[in-house]
C-alpha cells in the first residue's frame, strides 16, 4: 500500500506498490513512478518522467521532462536537473533532452545534472558538483566542473584511482567494475 501525505498532490495513477510520497510535492499526470520508492517533501515531478523501482529522491528537487530514473537510485537534496540546453521564456524546444540516471547510482545534495547525459550504473557524484559529460559506470566523480576521482563498488566502495581502497587493498576493473584481486 502506498503512502501520500494528505498535502501532496499526485495525478499521476502510475505509482507502484509501497512507494510513499511525502508533505508539499507534487507529480504530473503523465509520471511513472516504481514500486518502493521515496518521495521526499517538495518534490517537483514532470510528464515525461520514468522512475524505477526503490529509487529515494531527498527533498527540494525537480525531476523535469526526459529524465529516465533507474531502480535504486539515490538523489540528494536539492539536486537540480536541466532539459533544455538553450532555453528561453515561453520558447520550448520541440524535444527535450533525455538524461539518463542508470540502476544504483548516488548524486549527492545540491549537483547540478546538465540536460543530455547518462549517469552511468552505480556511479557516485558528490555533493555540489556540476555534471556537464556522461559518467562512466563504477567511477567517483565531484567539483565543478566534475572531474573523475576514482572509482566505487556495488556495496559503496571507494577505490582510488591507482585501484586500491583505503585499506591497501588492490583492484581489477572488470567492464569498469573494480573487483578485489
Amino acid at each position: 500500500m502506498n503512502k501520500i501525505h494528505p498535502s501532496a498532490d499526485v495525478q499521476t495513477q502510475n505509482v507502484g506498490k509501497g512507494t510513499q510520497v511525502w508533505q508539499n510535492s507534487i507529480i504530473l499526470k503523465g509520471a511513472v513512478i516504481g514500486k518502493d520508492c521515496n518521495i521526499n517533501c517538495q518534490v517537483f515531478i514532470e510528464n515525461d518522467v520514468i522512475i524505477g523501482d526503490n529509487v529515494t529522491i531527498k527533498p527540494g528537487v525537480q525531476i523535469w521532462d526526459g529524465l529516465r530514473i533507474a531502480n535504486d537510485v539515490f538523489i540528494g537534496p536539492n539536486v537540480t536537473f536541466t532539459n533544455d540546453l538553450v532555453p528561453r521564456s515561453k520558447q520550448y524546444p520541440k524535444v527535450f533532452e533525455k538524461t539518463i540516471i542508470e540502476r544504483g547510482s548516488s548524486i549527492g545534495a545540491n549537483a547540478t545534472i546538465i540536460s543530455g547525459n547518462t549517469i552511468g550504473e552505480y556511479a557516485m557524484i558528490g555533493a555540489g558538483s556540476l555534471v556537464t559529460k556522461n559518467i562512466p559506470s563504477f567511477t567517483l566523480w565531484y567539483g565543478n566542473p566534475a572531474m573523475h576521482k576514482g572509482y566505487i563498488t556495488k556495496q559503496g566502495k571507494i577505490i582510488g584511482m591507482d585501484l586500491k581502497d583505503k585499506d591497501g587493498c588492490n583492484y581489477i576493473l572488470v567492464n569498469n567494475e573494480p573487483i578485489i584481486q
